[in-house]
């Protein structure tokens, strides 16, 4: 047997024993010590990064998902740290099981938002608030703006939601002590945040008279007087960050 082909047949007996041979000459001792190294090693990364994902499973559903997704996905990255966005790409994509929870790819987005911004190496630093309103403005790369069906920020094994009522609205960020905080927002303070991201480096008056189009029941002036108070909020926190 060639190499390529004997080290294929070690990866798929680790994958999976139960379906596949023991390898030429390896012992079963030995190779059953490696299936557990690998199998725990992922299972331990996951629980860390998913600890609300992982608290909503029983012990044996839990392990049988991640036996899942270690036999049949195809991990491109060779880093541990990014081992939660393959998990999320599997449950994007490739996860088929009509009993998970419906709420089930948003949690794990959201708790993967949350690992992500905990170790990103992107840096920001405030800004002063003296005429913000001229001032040119962009979203911090240290913070996400996110809509979703449910209510990820409140899930728990105390409180599982079977239906989504109303989108929920966040933005997640670092802030100065590098501690994660997340903000629950209103669909127009949504809008403007998307404002920011999408449309980087205006200034804060274009920002809110874009705005506009999304409140007509709202005048210009109290859109403004009221949109710079949230963005002046939203610079103290390090959401915002200078062009």
């Amino acid at each position: 047997m060639s190499f390529k082909n004997h080290q294929a047949a070690f990866a798929a007996y680790i994958r999976n024993p139960e379906k596949n041979p023991l390898p030429t000459d390896a012992k079963p001792e030995r190779m059953a010590m490696y299936r557990e190294l690998f199998f725990n090693n992922i299972d331990s990364f996951l629980i860390a990064n998913f600890p609300v994902l992982h608290s909503l499973f029983k012990e044996q559903d839990w392990l049988n998902l991640v036996q899942d997704f270690f036999e049949n996905h195809v991990c491109h990255a060779p880093h541990f740290s990014e081992i939660p966005e393959e998990f999320l790409a599997y449950l994007q994509n490739e996860r088929k099981n009509p009993t998970d929870l419906l709420f089930l790819v948003e949690l794990a987005h959201y708790e993967w938002v949350e690992m992500a911004l905990s170790i990103s190496k992107s840096e920001s630093s405030q800004i002063p608030l003296e005429n913000l309103e001229t001032r040119a403005l962009k979203l911090s790369p240290l913070a996400c703006v996110l809509a979703y069906q449910f209510p990820v920020q409140k899930i728990s094994p105390e409180f599982i939601p079977l239906t989504s009522e109303q989108p929920t609205f966040l933005v997640i960020y670092r802030n100065a002590e590098d501690c994660v905080q997340f903000l629950e927002i209103t669909p127009l303070t949504f809008q403007l945040l998307q404002l920011l991201e999408t449309q980087s480096e205006q200034i804060a008056e274009i920002y809110l008279t874009q705005l506009a189009d999304f409140a007509p029941m709202i005048s210009l002036v109290i859109l403004k007087e009221k949109g710079l108070e949230i963005l002046g909020d939203f610079v103290r926190r390090g959401v915002i960050v200078a062009a």
